[in-house]
């Protein structure tokens, strides 16, 4: 039995875990959960992943692993190369501190403007903070003009490759400009010429 991705079309998270499946050349099974349906949140998909999120793998022994990359460490220790984790200490720390700067100083801000965004209005889920969101779009575009800094001494986000952080900048960044209405100023030129070189990766699917 193959893999399973429980994956939702166009969130961010279970996009990481399909490009670095694409990388490592993995076959699996995609199964799409609607979330506007509350898919996630059935009693039968809490079993798999009590926090009601996707992405989750389904292994083919029928475990469960959730969390984009605890998933992506598991693919890693699975499927070794193309290594996208770190070959020695120091990378491995790299990649793992380049990651964690684009989850929680740029990912985070991406997330509160998304919560009180228009479109999780519509869906009257939260009580949202107008303020919040002012102070987290500021915040996303500060982050896109010290990224175009620091990508202007380096071709990639954790050094001279494509790794794990580039999957997790380009993911947040993709989100942030068709779904958040924050995409990086055209004036950034070494961020657009990262995308541009990430984005053309076999790996990297489309967006529609």
């Amino acid at each position: 039995m193959a893999m399973k991705l429980y994956d939702y079309g166009t969130a961010p998270n279970p996009r990481k875990v399909r490009i670095f499946l694409a990388e490592k050349g993995v076959e699996y099974e995609l199964v799409q959960v609607d979330m506007t349906k509350r898919e996630h949140k059935s009693p039968e998909f809490l079993k798999m992943n009590p926090s009601g999120k996707v992405p989750v793998l389904e292994l083919d022994d029928g475990r469960y692993l959730s969390e984009s990359i605890a998933i992506c460490r598991y693919l890693e220790g699975v499927y070794p190369q193309p290594n996208l984790f770190g070959t020695d200490p120091f990378e491995m720390g790299h990649i793992e501190m380049r990651n964690r700067q684009m989850e929680t100083e740029l990912w985070s801000q991406i997330g509160v403007s998304w919560v009180n965004g228009p479109v999780m209005a519509k869906a009257g889920i939260y009580t949202q903070i107008p303020e919040a969101k002012a102070a987290s779009d500021v915040n996303v575009k500060n982050y896109y003009e010290r990224l175009d800094g620091e990508l202007a001494a380096s071709d990639y986000i954790a050094g001279s490759r494509f790794t794990v952080a580039d999957i997790t900048l380009l993911t947040g960044v993709d989100f942030a400009s068709t779904m958040v209405g924050l995409k990086p100023d055209e004036s950034l030129r070494n961020l657009w010429r990262w995308h541009a070189l990430v984005s053309s990766r076999d790996s990297v699917d489309a967006l529609q």
